[in-house]
Order: structure tokens, then sequence, then C-alpha cells
């Protein structure tokens, strides 16, 4: 296991960051730390959520989401600093593993059985991204994203619900492609049977050549998705 640092405002890798509490359930996504609970009606998951963020305390309010379905408690933490992850949000995935062991329910990305953590991006192609960009954040209701705000940068749900977009530079008109593609950020381990089920669905593989980064797929009318994961990228 990587070394861990002692200063909570140094920006960890990817690797340090599964190697440092990958085994305790959570996974790194797109930036961001997610688990799953699985649990019964909603009262009870709204209990065990209240359980773990008495656990973390307000220190926590910055940087801790939790998403409370029937049978399901997600959690996700997500740097309060654009620039990523720190040994504050280490702690804090720490802290929750370990209450939530105590109570006898360990975190997991698969919850349900029906599929694991996952953060979904949407990618617009564009010939002129600043010129389309001020609709795409206006018509969804949409800021900037933490950092940002230039012409090319990605725009976020300011609530946090729904989808990051972000914009790609088109070197010239693609009449015969679609523009707008879904980038689906999985667990890096789980990435492989990810694409041997979209294969197997009908699927194509278009690219693996930035893989374990990204793969490209597409449907059988070419309608283009990737399946992103965290390596390759530090």
């Amino acid at each position: 296991m990587t070394r861990e640092t002692s200063d909570d405002d140094v920006v960890l890798s990817a690797g340090h960051i599964t190697a440092a509490v990958g085994d305790l359930g959570w996974r790194y996504v797109l930036g961001t730390l997610r688990a799953s609970i699985r649990l019964g009606p909603l009262w009870q998951v709204a209990e065990v959520a209240t359980e773990l963020i008495r656990a973390c305390g307000t220190a926590a309010d910055g940087c801790l989401r939790l998403d409370l379905r029937p049978g399901r408690l997600e959690l996700v933490l997500h740097p309060p600093d654009p620039a990523g992850l720190t040994g504050r949000e280490l702690t804090h995935a720490r802290t929750i593993a370990t209450a939530a062991a105590e109570m006898g329910l360990p975190l997991e990305p698969d919850a349900d059985g029906r599929r694991s953590v996952q953060a979904l991006e949407i990618a617009i192609d564009a010939l002129d991204i600043a010129e389309i960009r001020p609709f795409w954040k206006a018509v969804l209701g949409y800021a900037d994203e933490p950092g940002g705000g230039g012409p090319g940068d990605p725009i976020v749900d300011p609530l946090a619900q729904g989808p990051a977009i972000w914009f790609q530079q088109l070197s010239g008109p693609r009449a015969q492609r679609n523009r707008l593609h879904l980038d689906v950020s999985v667990p890096h381990d789980e990435a492989p049977q990810r694409i041997r089920a979209a294969l197997g669905a009908g699927g194509t593989l278009l690219s693996e050549t930035r893989a374990p980064s990204f793969w490209i797929l597409a449907d059988c009318e070419d309608n283009e998705a990737c399946v992103t994961t965290w390596q390759g990228r530090d």
C-alpha cells in the first residue's frame, strides 16, 4: 500500500487513493470516491445515512453527498478543491467505512446486484465551443465548473444532480457522425466486464488505443459512447 501523507491539503494521485481505500469498498471514479450499502426500506436507509453523517461530523459537509433510495444508500466523496481529493477526504472515507462495518454494513461498489457505482458525463462535439457553451449553460440551468469558467471549460449542475457537460473541439464538420456521446466512468477493475456486456449487446469497439483511460464503442447505428477509468490519466 502506498505510504500515507500526513498533509491533509496535498492532492493525491488516483493510484494512491485506490491503494489507500480501495480495499474498504470505495472506488475511485471520475475524481470522486464512491461506494454503496445494501439496505432495506427507506427509513432504514435514512437511519444509516444519519449515523454515517454523525461519524464524520460537520467537517464532511463540503465533500460528502448521499443518494438515498429504498434498498440502497450511495455515498460520494468529492473534492472541495477542484485540484482533486486530498488526505482529508481519505480520512472521511476511512471513518465512514469503519462506522458502516461496526453496524454490520460493509461498503461495496455493487450494493443491489444491478450495477456498480459509476459517474456520467455528456460530451458535445462542436466547431465553435465558445459560441454554443452559453446556450447549454442557460438551457440546462448549469453553472461554471469550480475553478473554471473559460470559454471552453465544462459546465456542471450546481445541485450536483445531473451529469457534467464538456465540449470536444471538432476540426471540421462531420455530417455522418453523431456530435453528442456519453462518457460512462466506471471503477477501473470493472471496465472490461462493462465493455464485454456492451459488445455482447450488439455494440462495436471502435478504438482501444487510449485504454485503459478510455475505450470508444458504438451501437449498431454508430452512436458512440466511451467507457472511461482513472487509469492512464495520472
